[in-house]
């Protein structure tokens, strides 16, 4: 995925997977996953840009984030945002828990996405309802 991936698409992924990985508070198993999802995907400074628009302001970050990505998520395929959305999701649901404020948040970039739809049959599936 790394190679199809540009520096737009990692930035967005790695503020995505951040911002949802802060919303309680980033632990110990959350940022090794950060950090080992960048280093995968070779998204070192877009983590570390990710983590500093989330510093820059904790309370308004996820407004911001969805006022960034409203700009951006445009430019980006839809297959791609739902690939990026999903995968967060089952990143969440690797480290053990999900709780439903982060199933809020996901959610709504969903719907912001326009992927909302498609996200919620790939749960259903998952999840087999």
């Amino acid at each position: 995925m790394a190679k199809s991936m540009s520096h737009k698409d990692k930035q967005s992924f790695m503020l995505l997977k951040s911002i949802i990985f802060h919303y309680h508070g980033l632990d110990e198993d959350e940022e090794r996953m950060l950090n080992e999802s960048a280093e995968e995907l070779n998204a070192q400074k877009e983590l570390q840009w990710a983590t500093e628009f989330i510093a820059s302001d904790y309370i308004s970050a996820f407004e911001r984030t969805r006022a960034y990505m409203s700009e951006v998520m445009p430019t980006i395929d839809k297959e791609k945002r739902l690939n990026f959305i999903n995968l967060t999701w089952k990143a969440n649901k690797l480290k053990g828990y999900i709780t439903e404020m982060e199933v809020t948040a996901l959610l709504k970039l969903a719907k912001d996405w326009e992927v909302k739809k498609e996200l919620t049959q790939i749960v259903e599936k998952e999840m087999d309802l």
